[in-house]
């Protein structure tokens, strides 16, 4: 079981169901878009971010990603990380058809990918003495400023089992909690030979 600093987001219960078998720390369900009009989650999410942290794990189809939004825009102080699960097609084992985007949500990720993801979040985590990617780093690179930037993106995001709907912002945010520089440099020069 991961020891976490700070509580964990989700959207639904049976993420948290899935979760609190794999990690000891707060898990708080925001119901969705509930979030949108539940001011008594939001101002628990507001102390959490501000007692320890707040760690954002949303699914990575189009309502995930506004869900997250949502919450990162209400939460102005305090501090709040975000944890992104890869796009892994797939049904959950107790819905009768794939989502709409076909993707698994938290809920039906393996556990072992889970943990995987919340490790850089882990209290037993030493943090690393790299430096951190930067947006020159992505513009040297090709990751941004030039006619095929995005798809270019788009490949580092496949290679480092992100997800597709991640914005530059939260890819660079991603690369810096999870990889690091050495292994950023180590794609970023596998796709450059590519190129």
């Amino acid at each position: 079981m991961l020891h976490i600093n700070g509580a964990i987001v989700v959207e639904g219960k049976y993420d948290k169901a899935k979760l609190s078998r794999l990690v000891d720390c707060p898990i708080v369900v925001v119901n969705g878009f509930g979030v949108f009009k539940d001011n008594e989650t939001v101002r628990l999410l507001r102390y959490y971010s501000e007692n320890g942290g707040l760690i954002i794990l949303t699914d990575s189809d189009s309502a995930g990603f506004r869900i997250r939004g949502h919450i990162k825009g209400i939460i102005k102080n305090g501090n709040v990380r975000c944890a992104y699960i890869p796009d892994i097609y797939g049904k959950e084992k107790r819905k009768p058809a794939p989502s709409a985007e076909g993707k698994l949500g938290v809920e039906g990720i393996p556990d072992n990918i889970l943990l995987e993801v919340l490790k850089p979040f882990s209290e037993d985590e030493k943090p690393t003495e790299s430096r951190l990617v930067t947006r020159m780093d992505f513009y040297e690179d090709g990751f941004t400023g030039r006619p095929d930037s995005s798809e270019r993106r788009d490949e580092l995001k496949r290679k480092l089992n992100l997800p597709e709907r991640l914005n530059q912002n939260g890819l660079l945010e991603a690369i810096n909690r999870t990889v690091g520089y050495e292994k950023y440099r180590e794609i970023a020069d596998e796709i450059n030979k590519g190129q």
